[in-house]
């Protein structure tokens, strides 16, 4: 299963049933978990784990360098959980000690090709990630969000549960859970409805986060004002304490 140019550092460590495809490199202190797939001419530079039955397509860098000028040679990490796919030249680069010196990747997510995952990014479960979307450093994108090709998301930007990036949307700014966004600054332009039903939301439910989106946004109401609104609400259904909790982290404030 590991073609006879792959290049494998001897300090590698893989699980059962990897393949490794031709002239691809692993590097030192990579560990590559049981059914991984590395298609041929993969760079996984170093200190990298991956977890199980991920597959990485080929012309990928997994784990390489930050893309900062303070990174001075430090020993950072990448984690990458399972089930993942990364396709045709994405690049996911390790942490940084600015931070805390790890890239994050959850489990079950698909980065298309050309996808960009800067240093000290968390990603967490069932996100996807269109054609060329590209995180700054110290991104935050949360369970089941969805971005579209081209997005791009400003350094230390927060990307909620749920919530839907159209295409070639430009975000400055943290995007709540269940908001869908487009534009060039990227603009709220409701709730992601479609993407909440086939997820398994009630009517209910979504009755309550279409109006926790108007005292958000409909209302007047400056933030703080807004966030008290959807606490009362949150209190009677437990969707709206995923956007209560966001919106109490402090951040960059919210697309507007």
């Amino acid at each position: 299963m590991i073609h006879s140019t792959a290049i494998i550092d001897s300090s590698a460590v893989l699980g059962e049933d990897v393949s490794i495809g031709p002239y691809s490199i692993i590097g030192p202190g990579v560990q590559i978990g049981d059914g991984c797939r590395i298609a041929a001419h993969v760079v996984i530079s170093r200190n990298t784990r991956l977890g199980r039955n991920n597959r990485i397509f080929q012309f990928a860098s997994v784990g390489e360098d930050p893309q900062d000028k303070k990174y001075a040679g430090e020993e950072t990490w990448l984690e990458i959980g399972d089930d993942n796919v990364i396709r045709e030249y994405s690049t996911i680069n390790r942490g940084t000690v600015q931070d805390q010196g790890i890239t994050r990747i959850g489990s079950d997510n698909l980065l298309m090709a050309y996808t960009h995952v800067a240093h000290d990014c968390t990603i967490g479960d069932h996100t996807i990630l269109a054609n060329a979307a590209s995180l700054g450093g110290h991104v935050q994108v949360h369970d089941w969000a969805i971005l579209g090709g081209f997005c791009m998301v400003h350094q230390f930007s927060r990307v909620g549960a749920h919530s839907f990036a159209a295409m070639g949307s430009a975000i400055g700014k943290d995007v709540p859970p269940y908001v869908m966004v487009s534009g060039q600054p990227a603009a709220p332009h409701g709730i992601n409805s479609e993407g909440l039903r086939r997820g398994g939301f009630t009517g209910e439910e979504l009755s309550a986060i279409k109006q926790a989106y108007r005292k958000l946004y409909r209302s007047g109401l400056r933030l703080e004002e807004a966030l008290e609104e959807i606490r009362l609400l949150a209190q009677e259904l437990d969707a709206l304490e995923t956007m209560a909790r966001f919106l109490e982290t402090p951040s960059r404030s919210i697309v507007r």
